[in-house]
Order: C-alpha cells, then sequence, then structure tokens
C-alpha cells in the first residue's frame, strides 16, 4: 500500500498544478495589509474539498469586522484513520503576503506561470506548496482506498502572515476541543533547499519599538536643545552588548545564540539643519529559551538610564510583538522519528533536528503541549518577487507526509 499511495502521489502532478492555479488567482491578503482577507480563497478551497470524500469538513470564522463578511475563516477536513484515537495534523495557511513592487515581477503575481518545472506567482511556495501537498496526501490516501492508522487532519489556518492571531493562536484559544492529547503536527512551513530541516524549537520573540525624546532647537546651536537621534545611536550601540550579557550558546539553534539587532528606523526631522527633538529606532530581538524576556528588559531599560542622565532625554518602550518561547518537541518524539525517516526514504539525506530564531505557528501547538515539527523542502523565496514552488518539492513534501501518516501509530 505504501508504494501504491506514493506512486499515486506522483501521478497527481497536473492536478497539483491545477490546485496552484485555482489558489494563485485568488489574494488572500490581510486587512492590515490592505486586502479583505481569506473569505474567498477558503470559500474556493472548500469548494475543492467537497469534490473529495473528506469525513468532516469544518469552518471556524473568527470576527475581524475589516475583512470580507466580517470573518477570518480557518478550515479542518478531517479523513478518519483505522483509529480516531490520535490526529495527525498537516498545517498550513491560506493567507499571504502583498506581491511588493509589481515592476520587480517578470510575471502577474496572481496568475500562475510555470516553466522549466517551476511554478512562479505570489503564495505558491508561502505556504501553497503545503496546502496543495497535503491536498495530495488524502487525494492519494482516499483514491486508493486507504485508511491510515490514525485520523489524517487538515487545517488550512489564517492569518499566519501577519501574527496567527486571528488563526492558530484564535483556534488554540477558542476551539482547543479539536485537538486531541494524543495529536502530533507537521507544518512544512519552513525547510532547507535539500529537505533536511526538521525544526523542534524556536527562541523567544521580542520586536520593540524605542522612542527617544529631546528638544528640538537649530542645529548650529546644539546646546539649546537634547538632540534625540545622538542619544538613541548610543543607546543602539550599547544595546549591542546584550550579545555579552546572554551569551549563552545551544547547538541546536541555528544561529547558537541569542540574536539582538537593531532593524527599522523613521524619519525624524525634514530638513538638515535641525537637531530632532524626538527619535524612533527598532530591534529585532531572538532569545534563546534559558532567558526570560523579562532579564532582557531589565537589562535593556538598565542602559536606557544611563542615556538619559547622559543626554537628558527620555526614552518609551512599545513592545510590536513579544512571545516566550514553547517549550521544544522533544527529538525523542514519534513525529519527529517519523518524519526524519520520511526524508531519508524520500530525499535521501540525514535529518537535522534544529531549532530557529524564526517564529512559526508550531509554537502555538507546544505551548498546548502536543508535538509539532516544522519541515519542507525549499528554496526560501517567500515574500520576493517572482516567488516560485519547484512542482518536484511540492511532490516531495507530499510523500514525506504521507509516509508520515502510514506510520504513525494510533
Amino acid at each position: 500500500m505504501k508504494e501504491q499511495i506514493l506512486e499515486k502521489i506522483e501521478s497527481l502532478r497536473d492536478y497539483a498544478v491545477e490546485m496552484q492555479r485555482g489558489l494563485t488567482a485568488i489574494p488572500a491578503i490581510a486587512p492590515s495589509s490592505g486586502g479583505e482577507g481569506e473569505h474567498d480563497k477558503a470559500k474556493w478551497l472548500d469548494g475543492e474539498l467537497r469534490k473529495l470524500k473528506f469525513d468532516e469538513i469544518k469552518w471556524y470564522n473568527a470576527p475581524d469586522v475589516k475583512a470580507k463578511m466580517s470573518i477570518r475563516p480557518n478550515i479542518v477536513a478531517r479523513w478518519k484513520g483505522q483509529s480516531s484515537n490520535k490526529t495527525l495534523w498537516i498545517m498550513s495557511h491560506t493567507d499571504v503576503v502583498p506581491p511588493g513592487e509589481r515592476k520587480l515581477w517578470k510575471t502577474d503575481p496572481y496568475t500562475l506561470h510555470v516553466e522549466d518545472g517551476k511554478l512562479y506567482g505570489r503564495g505558491v511556495e508561502d505556504n501553497q506548496q503545503a496546502l496543495v501537498a497535503s491536498l495530495l496526501v488524502a487525494k492519494a490516501m482516499m483514491d486508493c482506498g486507504y485508511r491510515p492508522p490514525v485520523d489524517l487532519g487538515l487545517l488550512f489556518a489564517a492569518d499566519e502572515e501577519t501574527g496567527s492571531d486571528l488563526g492558530a493562536i484564535w483556534l488554540a484559544k477558542e476551539h482547543p476541543e479539536i485537538f486531541g492529547k494524543q495529536d502530533m503536527f507537521l507544518v512544512p512551513d519552513g525547510g532547507e533547499s535539500d529537505g533536511s530541516m526538521v525544526e523542534v524549537a524556536e527562541k523567544s520573540l521580542w520586536w520593540l519599538k524605542i522612542t527617544t525624546r529631546g528638544k528640538q532647537c537649530h542645529a548650529s546651536m546644539p546646546d539649546q536643545g537634547r538632540n534625540s537621534f545622538k542619544a538613541a545611536c548610543d543607546l543602539a550601540i550599547r544595546m549591542q552588548g546584550l550579545y555579552k550579557k546572554f551569551g549563552k550558546k545551544d547547538k541546536l539553534y541555528f544561529p547558537p545564540m541569542s540574536t539582538f539587532e537593531p532593524t527599522k528606523k523613521e524619519s525624524n526631522v525634514p530638513n538638515i539643519n535641525t537637531i530632532p527633538g524626538e527619535d524612533v529606532f527598532y530591534y529585532d530581538c531572538r532569545v534563546l529559551p534559558q532567558y526570560k524576556l523579562k532579564d532582557v528588559e531589565a537589562y535593556i531599560k538598565s542602559l536606557a538610564k544611563g542615556v538619559e542622565d547622559k543626554y537628558g532625554v527620555k526614552i518609551s518602550f512599545e513592545n510590536m510583538q513579544r512571545a516566550e518561547a514553547a517549550p521544544p518537541t522533544s527529538p525523542d518524539a514519534e513525529v519527529v522519528k517519523l518524519v526524519s525517516e520520511a526524508i531519508k526514504e524520500v530525499h535521501g539525506v540525514k535529518a537535522k533536528t534544529m531549532g530557529i530564531g524564526g517564529g512559526t505557528v508550531a509554537a502555538v501547538f507546544r505551548k498546548l503541549g502536543l508535538p509539532a515539527v516544522v519541515s519542507a523542502k525549499l528554496d526560501e523565496t517567500a515574500h520576493q518577487p517572482n516567488e516560485y514552488c519547484i512542482l518536484d518539492n511540492l511532490i516531495g513534501d507530499a510523500k514525506v507526509c504521507a509516509l508520515t501518516a502510514l506510520k504513525s501509530k494510533a
């Protein structure tokens, strides 16, 4: 049966392309990014799901008055196994980011373009490669008349690109009954070009807005003001000391240490000969789980106090995003072992169990105490112009998911 299902997945290449074509044609962009949300894409997907033979298809609609129909739909489709004591979830997300500068695209971002084994369009890799791969797994099992050892659950979530507050996080909070205590998750939303990565852990994430307020004055008479920009620069340099203060390393993660980097900078005064009275910049912190964000915060505030005293300014902080690391998935968890074995069989490489600095929705389920891994074979063209999905990668991901389901224990 294993060979039959793998051969069936291989035969579904044209189906995969057509699914990508239909999904790409329907932008699913968050209202905060200038779109209407996922409603139309979810409706199209629901129609395709109903052409198959799922035992259950259900919408879970998070309210959002700014979105079309005032909802952000999350869809669950279930193919029941020989036992329903446990579910293997394959999770993907339906939303995409805007295309960005159109002049950088060689083709229309919302019209699928196929060339040399690559599918081009916005969303084709992030995250339609995973979405379509999960459909291939279910369709192959259905066409072969096969029921896996455990339930196969396909979760199509909203709002991943803008924080998941109306997607995975909302589901975990408002509908925890969906998930059983023995369930496990495979999230094909991150990986490497050889398909070897099996991500089991993530760092704490903290995006920090830092506002420095001084006194504006003429640049030729700096003593009459308090230069907020100069003070902010001093603080940014002092904050590089975070690397030493929180300098432990963990080889599970890549990179193996916590990172603290100044990133976005807002404009202050529009002219050269004025000293700015207010300055705003941002910091991106990815912190190993062995450190608590409150301790990092206390150290940053102590640095800011020194800058305030030196320049006579006031410094305030605003959290743009802050999340303590979820407990890691054990390298010995069933889903880790099964995915690793499947990667070896499908891609011919040894799986690498690792942690990352980026945030994924797997953390949502780890916080529920459920084992979750992130793994896919990707060129990582997400959010770029001319985003593409390699069709062979999509087929390979489907095979990895299928083998994981086939060998799951009830």
